[in-house]
């Protein structure tokens, strides 16, 4: 309790209230912009945490990620463009409604369904967490490669496109993981002689390249083709009686956000497809969806704001990120010298504290954005491309180089936007990369800790835990491949007939 009350005292002073307000502002800002994701946002912001104690950081990234997520909602509803990929459910039904003369409704339906979610996922972040991490505790190098294996055989196969170019991507990640000093017995590799590599690729520069160049180059490629805005927006325009009329529909999709939340790759991306889904699936009046069904909105809103709370809870108990901007957040965590995993939560309590604590304010902050500044957002959507993208270059350019002080992580950042943008073309999925970068070292090491305690390869089969998770792993790409090997076959006598 003394902990829990020095957490709550050092988070409610005057600069990290500020912090938290700001960073669910910013998160806001990127999520209702096309272009401008919740991804691009952590990767931009996270340098900047650097010089700010660990506890201010935190919380401001943790206000990040929520507003960067709910932001989506403003874009899917006004121009039918989803503002984030947490938000593609969302433009099925919230447009309509919006060109059917309620765009009021509509926007106050995603904030009333976000809240729940919010509430929900907090009570699950905040009970299921510490359970995972006691049984975390104990296990041994064995189960942490297999859990470790499993979430990037998972990751591969569900990647969007084809499961050869996830795994593919996965392969890279893991390949830019191996450059520098290996773990265990500090050998150098693939430096090519250069003395900057030698401590390995800087996580920061890379996601900077990879998310927030890449995606400029692509949508200055695009340029600039949102449609004209013509609803006036005020107020919430919803009756409490339709909100408790939704109660198991939002209830049912916040438990499939925490779910898919929790499983890695998956995260606000999926499940607000799934939980559309499955209501569309439930509901009586199917042949409404797609032309302003409120219960399409409900379903995918409380689904992708639940996924927030349910991707922290693998990342803080095990240290596996459950999808790309909770991989970006743990960055954010080491950098403050913060090691998430099976040890955090008795190591840095007060810390876990602080991410609870953070994540409940940023609910609410999200909330009375949403409610008393919409129509500022509804500005900022309008904002043209060309004014965003310079303060967005120089932001990218003063992140890298603050990293290190260096002007390498620059040519760093560079290089690899012009990698992701390559990717980003040809349709590989850049979170197998990101992830396979940052689990592959830790792959690596309970591989070798594994081997170093036995010697035999067998023991990793021996062991249920292990065994069943890497099995699973090899299951699930297996099953992938037969499934597309034969929507392949069909596909191709379709086309021949």
């Amino acid at each position: 309790m003394d902990v829990l009350l020095a957490s709550i005292t050092d988070v409610f002073t005057p600069f990290v209230v500020l912090l938290m307000v700001l960073g669910v502002f910013i998160g806001l800002i990127f999520g209702t912009v096309p272009g401008l994701t919740s991804t691009m946002a952590m990767a931009l912001f996270v340098p900047f945490t650097f010089q700010l104690e660990p506890i201010q950081g935190i919380s401001f990234l943790v206000c990040l990620h929520l507003g960067g997520v709910s932001g989506g909602l403003v874009a899917s509803t006004l121009l039918g463009i989803p503002g984030t990929p947490s938000s593609i459910a969302t433009t099925f039904d919230a447009y309509p409604m919006a060109k059917n003369g309620e765009p009021v409704r509509a926007l106050g339906i995603g904030i009333v369904a976000s809240l729940v979610g919010g509430l929900l996922s907090f009570i699950a972040l905040t009970t299921i967490s510490p359970l995972i991490s006691r049984f975390a505790v104990q296990m041994g190098p064995f189960e942490f490669f297999a859990l470790i294996f499993f979430a990037l055989s998972l990751l591969a196969v569900l990647a969007q496109g084809s499961m050869l170019k996830g795994i593919t991507a996965g392969f890279i990640g893991l390949a830019i993981g191996m450059v520098g000093f290996a773990p265990i017995d500090g050998l150098q590799r693939y430096t090519f002689g250069v003395l900057e590599l030698k401590g390995g690729i800087s996580l920061l520069p890379l996601i900077m390249g990879l998310f927030a160049i890449a995606q400029l180059l692509a949508e200055i490629k695009a340029g600039d083709e949102r449609k004209e805005m013509n609803f006036s927006v005020k107020g919430i325009g919803i009756k409490v009686v339709e909100i408790f009329q939704n109660k198991w529909n939002m209830l049912r999709s916040s438990f499939i956000g925490i779910a898919f939340g929790i499983l890695p790759g998956l995260g606000s991306g999926t499940s607000n497809l799934v939980a559309y889904a499955q209501t569309k699936q439930a509901s009586k009046n199917r042949d409404k969806f797609g032309k302003g069904a409120p219960e399409g909105i409900y379903a995918s809103e409380s689904a992708n704001t639940a996924a927030v709370g349910g991707s922290l809870i693998p990342m803080l108990t095990l240290g596996i990120p459950g999808d790309t901007v909770t991989a970006i957040l743990l960055g954010g965590f080491m950098i403050h010298g913060i090691q998430p995993g099976p040890l955090f939560f008795a190591e840095n309590r007060e810390i876990v504290n602080v991410v609870f604590i953070a994540f409940f304010v940023a609910i609410f902050l999200v909330l009375l954005f949403q409610v008393f500044a919409m129509r500022f957002f509804t500005r900022v959507l309008m904002i043209p491309k060309e004014y965003l993208f310079p303060i967005i270059l120089v932001l990218c350019f003063v992140g890298a180089f603050a990293t290190n002080s260096s002007a390498f992580d620059i040519g760093v950042m560079l290089f690899f936007g012009v990698i992701g943008y390559i990717l980003l073309k040809a349709k590989f999925p850049i979170a197998p990369l990101i992830l396979g970068f940052i689990l592959g070292p830790l792959l690596e090491t309970y591989l070798r800790r594994a081997l170093m305690s036995t010697g035999n390869v067998a023991d990793f089969f021996t062991k249920p835990f292990s065994a069943i998770f890497i099995l699973i792993g090899i299951g699930c790409v297996l099953f992938t491949f037969i499934n597309e090997t034969r929507s392949t076959k069909k596909d191709s006598k379709l086309a021949s007939m």
